[in-house]
């Protein structure tokens, strides 16, 4: 079992990723993968603020980059525990009741597969994801055992999406702001993890029960998880309501 505060995987060169993809020669963000190149990820869309080239789907002739790059693969930490719960609000205990205290949290991925004419939704793709609660307490562990908040997975639907309503994860010390997340399809696995803004993280931790827990430690720029390859997974967070909501692309090569 991975421990939560050690990365995994290699980082390729934008040349190792061309290579990976079988495509031209232009280029792509920078990122990092599981040692095998079957195990890596790519999101649908670039941030508009990086330095990396556009990109567009590719076509039989084109030889363009499709609409993804690479993704880092993170470890999986010492938390994650199969419950096999498949449901898309998990922050209610299924063994008491209890629900989760926290600013609902609504999240969706859109899971695509890469192939030479570029990403496709991928369908019947298992997404789990797994944090801890508002007090930096994961279930099912340690001194939650029997417990089950917060962990849940959902199958991908005809438009790859797979949608979850949780709640703005807590801290614990050594770690900054974060979730947990898998993808499997057949005999394909895929984890990581996803980050979160620091400054709109201060915002939200004004707020019941965050604010009880004084200031968290370390941020993103001092978490060794984050420092390897975290800038690419952070979620664009906006407020809906009292709540909050984020949608993830990525894709997979399978």
């Amino acid at each position: 079992m991975d421990n939560d505060d050690k990365p995994v995987g290699t980082i390729l060169s934008r040349r190792d990723v061309l290579k990976i993809l079988g495509l031209g020669s232009a280029a792509t963000l920078l990122a990092s993968c599981a040692p095998e190149i079957t195990e890596t990820l790519f999101p649908t869309s670039i941030p508009t603020t990086t330095s990396a080239t556009q990109a567009v789907p590719a076509t039989a002739t084109s030889g363009a980059i499709p609409a993804c790059v690479v993704r880092p693969e993170l470890t999986e930490g010492p938390y994650f525990v199969d419950e096999m719960l498949n449901r898309s609000d998990i922050r209610q205990d299924p063994t008491d009741g209890a629900v989760s205290q926290g600013a609902q949290f609504d999240l969706t991925f859109n899971v695509s597969q890469v192939g030479s004419n570029g990403c496709v939704p991928l369908e019947g793709a298992q997404v789990d994801i797994w944090h801890c609660d508002a007090f930096g307490v994961y279930s099912d562990v340690e001194n939650s055992q029997g417990k089950k908040f917060l962990r849940g997975y959902q199958l991908t639907d005809a438009n790859g999406q797979a949608k979850f309503v949780t709640i703005y994860p807590g801290w614990y010390p050594g770690r900054t702001v974060h979730i947990h997340f898998k993808i499997r399809k057949d005999n394909y696995e895929f984890t990581s993890q996803l980050f979160f803004d620091d400054a709109f993280t201060d915002q939200v931790y004004l707020q019941e029960p965050y604010n009880q827990r004084g200031e968290r430690n370390p941020r993103n720029e001092r978490d060794g998880i984050y420092g390897n390859g975290g800038s690419q997974l952070l979620l664009n967070v906006t407020q809906n309501g009292a709540g909050h909501t984020s949608v993830f692309d990525i894709g997979v090569q399978i």
